[in-house]
């Protein structure tokens, strides 16, 4: 319904602010497009796979998907058009096809978050069968309680244990034979194998064909971590599906368009919050003690030093009280940040908790020193303390905001912090980044997990 009612408006609202007056002649195959977009556009969309459930709710496939399909009507009806000769006017083509897409997106982001809401409460969730060890199936019901938006549910659990085991709070229900029993016992949607020796390539098909007759959806992971979908591909080699890992676009054309787009929306940037910038620095200036920005040395990419720009929220001497506050960190981690930190000044708090002490790094983003989006920005002794995975952070610059701002900010454990910027480094692409800056808006305004 709602794809429908965004169709029917898209046309309608396309042909108003095209057509301002009546002219009969020349007019009728709009009218037609206008009328029929609604008919059209829901199977179109099905066949584009929009209604495709494995990417209803989560994920930027969704919008991609319908993104797609506005592009492909669009090359159909000029193909069409021009084929038949017909009279279609491209200024509506242009206006109602494009409204369209947008229409579709806007409704499906706010379904999304009603939906998102309902499985916060636990509501329209998926029940899934967990198979696998004991310590692969604790992270998974770990993770898929910390995550409930995506829509899974741990109901059972099928392991080498005895029956009747408890696994962070799930029942071991039977052995790796009696998945299928689980399920029905269960009443599952879904099935999700972890990585086992046990369940090789000839006892995962057999398990796939006794879950036929259920309709229960199949989920195998490949032990790979933070490796998304788009690095991914199946290639049949041999009798043999072999899993493609494609590398991430750490250099190329594709970094190139990062960094001409990280600029010049920087600068766009600057320019717009001039006036703010102004006067938070007067602010800032007039209401303690000391200069308006701060300035401190941090790492990017591949270990080069350069110096970040902040507003100053500390009073001048933080960094020799800071020795004194050490033993105060509460998150166990490499980073020192304490949430009533005592070295805040009054207005560093507001500033902070709106992130707006971070808007001066947009001049290291037009100088090339960070991005807009990507891992946080260490402190030199920050990385003097890395682990070996962990130094694959620097691989790419460092952003403004990325996944650590939007997933709960200084709220999030070292450990959490690491895990979302390998991530990113893993799964970079510019869509993401558009997602990212999307949902820190909301983050930013909300102000949780800032101090």
């Amino acid at each position: 319904m709602l794809d429908l009612a965004c169709a029917a408006t898209a046309g309608v609202a396309g042909f108003a602010l095209r057509f301002t007056g009546w002219d009969e002649s020349g007019r009728w195959p709009d009218i037609l497009l206008a009328i029929g977009l609604p008919l059209l556009w829901v199977p179109w969309l099905s066949f584009a796979g929009g209604y495709d459930h494995r990417f209803l709710g989560s994920g930027a496939a969704e919008y991609r998907k319908v993104l797609n399909a506005g592009i492909s009507l669009t090359a159909a009806v000029a193909i069409l058009s021009y084929a038949t000769k017909a009279e279609v006017a491209r200024g509506y083509v242009i206006l109602a096809l494009p409204l369209l897409v947008a229409l579709d997106v806007l409704a499906r982001y706010t379904a999304r978050g009603r939906l998102h809401r309902a499985r916060d409460r636990g509501d329209c969730m998926r029940r899934v069968v967990a198979v696998g060890h004991s310590d692969g199936v604790a992270d998974l019901v770990r993770e898929l309680s910390l995550r409930p938006h995506h829509g899974m549910q741990v109901v059972g659990v099928c392991a080498p244990e005895p029956p009747g085991e408890s696994v962070e709070g799930i029942m071991v229900l039977g052995g790796f034979e009696d998945v299928p029993e689980v399920v029905e016992r269960c009443h599952a949607d879904a099935v999700a194998v972890l990585p086992c020796v046990e369940l090789g390539g000839v006892r995962l098909r057999r398990l796939a064909w006794r879950l036929e007759k259920f309709r229960t959806d199949l989920f195998v992971s490949p032990a790979l971590l933070d490796v998304a979908g788009p690095r991914l591909t199946i290639r049949p080699v041999a009798g043999f599906s072999l899993l493609h890992i494609d590398h991430p676009e750490l250099t190329g054309p594709a970094r190139a368009a990062k960094a001409v787009f990280d600029r010049v929306t920087a600068a766009l940037l600057l320019i717009a919050l001039s006036p703010l910038l102004i006067v938070v620095a007067l602010t800032v200036r007039t209401t303690d003690p000391g200069p308006a920005f701060f300035l401190q040395t941090r790492i990017g990419r591949a270990g080069r030093r350069f110096r970040m720009v902040k507003f100053r929220t500390m009073v001048t001497d933080a960094e020799h009280r800071r020795i004194e506050l050490t033993t105060r960190v509460e998150n166990g981690s490499v980073l020192f940040k304490l949430k009533r930190d005592p070295r805040v000044t009054r207005i560093g708090r507001v500033l902070r908790r709106y992130s707006i002490d971070e808007l001066p790094q947009l001049f290291n983003v037009l100088r090339g020193e960070m991005s807009l989006v990507g891992p946080r920005p260490p402190l030199p002794e920050e990385v003097e303390q890395y682990g070996q995975d962990v130094y694959r952070r620097l691989a790419v610059k460092p952003g403004l905001t990325g996944l650590w701002q939007v997933s709960g900010r200084s709220d999030l454990t070292w450990d959490e912090a690491v895990r979302l910027d390998l991530q990113y480094v893993e799964n970079w692409s510019l869509l993401l980044d558009l997602q990212i800056l999307w949902r820190t808006a909301r983050a930013v305004v909300s102000g949780n997990g800032a101090y």
